[in-house]
């Protein structure tokens, strides 16, 4: 398992870089908001910042010469052991910066610096595959002479800038990459075991009948408290960015008393890394295989609606399927009672919108009719004939499906209902037609 240096002592310093021209999500001074917020997390301290509109980007420093200067003149000024910039540094900008500021300044970028927070928050197995997966990617292309023997060195982080003042010759930087190149390979296959056994466990779920539902949403959106809400469950909710990575699954009851099950993901994020999206798809695939999907979204948050479209553009680069979605406004405890939704460019994608303050309970009952109704829209309305003797039968309509009348009579147990797709086929030779016989 890869070391991953804690940040807890650090102090940093914020760099912001923005392309004339350009339309990002979010405005520089909003991005680097976030970026200390995300060095917060990691458990550092911001004690300064910068930034810099550039026409072009330097190809040695990213920024112009003389900001590059102005950067180092600032962190020696307040002391700072830490550099991170907001964009991700390609490995020219990370050896030129790193030269630049010498090896008792660790350099790391937005992307290096989610990595350490994910392996932090990593509780389980996959969790911990997944990010020592995507730090081996992230670190690869960035291998340099004083980054060799990563994975024997303790205590070490790969994403600093001084190492060493020397290192081995360009014979076992070679040997280093042919080693993390071959643990790429055996994580990939590790993570493709734990894949199949989560197909398998969704084919034992389809079967069951209950229909699941993915929360997602923008990270510190409120997800892991609706759950608790929803389920009456206490999973850990704090108020920091990437406070839950590992997905957990609840069940809860809906109105009709039939019952779903809820699974929290990993939240996303703006300029989110696409080695961390590749490495945690086998999480995400549980947002693919869900029958509705919650997207959460933090109302009350001022950038409400670049938060919708970066968790849209990250589903769609996963290749989510054509699932019914509810957006629901999280967080109208913190907003006053003359709120009004912020425009979005593209509301139609979403079944209906649905106000709620997972903190407070308010909406709840009005979210769980919303589940109810969007789930209903996916059940086969069906008359049943079920014999005297199949109870069983019966319990599990009560339990998976809505039950809508029920008459018993001699032949059997008359019972109109609505079947999720997953049970229907159980029930195919029980269907009666219009004339009350039952189907052959």
């Amino acid at each position: 398992m890869l070391e991953n240096a804690r940040l807890n002592t650090e102090t940093a310093f914020l760099v912001g870089v923005q392309l004339r021209g350009s339309h990002p999500l979010l405005s520089m001074e909003d991005s680097l908001r976030e970026l200390a917020l995300l060095a917060d997390t990691a458990g550092m301290k911001v004690i300064g910042q910068t930034s810099q509109t550039i026409s072009d980007i330097n190809p040695a420093t990213l920024v112009g010469s003389g900001k590059a200067q102005e950067i180092l003149e600032a962190v020696k000024e307040l002391n700072a052991n830490a550099v991170i910039f907001d964009d991700e540094l390609s490995p020219r900008h990370q050896r030129e910066l790193a030269k630049l500021l010498g090896n008792e300044i660790k350099l790391l970028d937005r992307s290096a610096l989610i990595l350490d927070i994910f392996a932090q928050h990593a509780n389980t197995r996959e969790g911990a595959l997944q990010v020592e997966l995507a730090q081996y990617e992230y670190r690869l292309p960035r291998l340099t002479r004083q980054w060799t023997h990563l994975a024997r060195q303790a205590g070490g982080s790969a994403t600093g800038g001084g190492v060493g003042l020397r290192g081995p010759g360009e014979t076992q930087l070679e040997v280093d990459r042919r080693e993390i190149s071959r643990k790429i390979d055996k994580l990939k296959r590790d993570l493709e075991r734990v894949r199949q056994q989560r197909r398998q466990y969704r084919q034992q779920r389809e079967k069951s009948g209950i229909p699941v539902i993915a929360l997602v949403g923008y990270t510190n959106a409120g997800k892991s408290t609706l759950l608790n809400r929803l389920s009456q469950s206490s999973v850990y909710v704090a108020d920091q960015l990437f406070a839950t990575l590992d997905p957990t699954t609840r069940r809860i009851e809906l109105p009709s008393g039939r019952h779903a099950l809820i699974t929290d993901t990993v939240g996303f994020i703006q300029k989110l890394p696409t080695t961390l999206i590749a490495a945690f798809r086998a999480t995400l695939e549980e947002t693919q295989e869900a029958n509705l999907l919650l997207h959460v979204v933090d109302a009350s948050h001022p950038n409400v609606a670049s938060h919708v479209e970066a968790v849209e553009d990250t589903l769609a680069e996963i290749d989510i399927p054509d699932v019914p979605q509810l957006l629901v406004w999280n967080k109208i405890d913190r907003i006053p009672d003359t709120y009004e939704r912020p425009h979005l460019e593209d509301a139609s994608g979403y079944r209906r919108h649905v106000m709620v303050s997972a903190h407070t309970g308010k909406g709840v009952d009005e979210l769980l009719q919303a589940i109810e109704e969007a789930l209903q829209e996916q059940l086969y309305k069906t008359t049943l004939m079920i014999p005297h003797h199949r109870g069983d039968l019966l319990s599990v309509l009560y339990e998976k499906a809505r039950v809508i009348s029920v008459i018993h009579g001699e032949e059997g147990t008359r019972v109109e209902a609505e079947l999720p797709l997953a049970i229907y086929q159980r029930y195919i030779d029980f269907v009666v037609n219009a004339t009350g016989e039952t189907i052959d």
